[in-house]
């Protein structure tokens, strides 16, 4: 008896050890690195800089650019994350103007299409999930911001500002190792669905273009990139964000549930959330969500449209009130 306990006190020891290396492993080696390897085809894109592709970026940035890496002056220096984890603070977001030590002005245009599509920087090392990826974007919206962020738009100017590098937990490198991956380059060309089609359309703008699920899903630990309808809770709501105060904000549900989502909304209600983020109950809808006034009428019928062939999920959320 005694020899089996001191057998099972040494297999416990031996394990707890093992347990301790890899998170000392973990802790040391941080962020894990990517061999930096896009194909032929990517390292020798040319975007050109036709003007309806800078438009198009510069709306796209609006989307999903700008919330993040815009500073008070406009200029798209990066910024202080204010509504980080407490626990991650201070992050920053980069520096994205033209410059070339402190931005990045000396990126090829394969460079940046392979970081927005898998989070891998040129040297290797790769962007934690905080930084979204965009793996179901079609090309020509990606080929879009890489010739907005080349063009003259003045929140783009070479700018020196830098920010010193976030400096991530332990938690966040575990799941980096064990949880999130890079996602794959697409096998084939992904293309803008014709807006005949608004259910096709709806989903390309919802889940490809802007990934709304992300927010609108469970929890960002759970989604599924490359895959959405996979993700947990899917656009169940319930996702514990954070305000700019740090205070926590439960994404909505916006599923077509009539008791828990948005079933009883008309549509005249979601394009006014959607635009203009107002709440059909009066009154503004709160950070993290936003005003997205630059998609067009047909981007939100569209979104609308999908909406109503997602699975509704009866998902009560507790709703973020504004101290008094």
């Amino acid at each position: 008896m005694k020899r089996s306990i001191k057998i099972f006190g040494y297999a416990l020891l031996a394990i707890l050890l093992l347990v301790l290396m890899a998170v000392a492993y973990i802790y040391f080696d941080g962020i894990p690195n990517y061999k930096y390897d896009p194909p032929e085809t990517v390292r020798t894109l040319q975007v050109p800089r036709d003007s309806a592709l800078v438009e198009r970026g510069a709306k796209i940035a609006t989307l999903l650019c700008n919330e993040c890496h815009r500073s008070d002056d406009g200029k798209l220096v990066g910024k202080q994350m204010l509504d980080m984890p407490a626990e991650l603070a201070p992050s920053y977001s980069l520096n994205i103007t033209q410059d070339q030590e402190h931005g990045i002005g000396n990126w090829t245009d394969g460079e940046i299409y392979y970081f927005l599509r898998t989070g891998i920087h040129k040297d290797g090392h790769w962007s934690p999930p905080f930084m979204p990826k965009f793996p179901l974007m079609a090309d020509d919206d990606l080929y879009s911001i890489i010739a907005w962020l080349r063009s003259d738009d003045p929140a783009l100017a070479p700018d020196t500002r830098e920010f010193p590098p976030t400096k991530w937990n332990l938690l966040v490198k575990f799941l980096s190792h064990v949880a999130f991956t890079p996602p794959p380059l697409p096998e084939k060309a992904i293309s803008i669905p014709d807006t005949t089609d608004l259910i096709k359309y709806g989903r390309y703008v919802a889940d490809g273009l802007c990934a709304c699920y992300a927010c609108h899903s469970a929890d960002f630990t759970k989604m599924d990139l490359l895959v959405p309808e996979n993700s947990a809770g899917f656009y169940g709501g319930g996702n514990p964000m954070l305000n700019l105060e740090g205070e926590t904000v439960n994404s909505a549900n916006i599923t077509m549930d009539k008791e828990t989502g948005i079933g009883n909304w008309t549509y005249e209600q979601f394009y006014e959330a959607v635009k203009y983020s107002k709440s059909p109950k009066g009154g503004p809808l709160y950070y993290p969500m936003f005003p997205h006034t630059t998609l067009s009428d047909v981007e939100i019928k569209g979104i609308w449209s999908y909406l109503q062939t997602v699975p509704p999920l009866k998902n009560k959320v507790d709703r973020y009130k504004p101290k008094d």
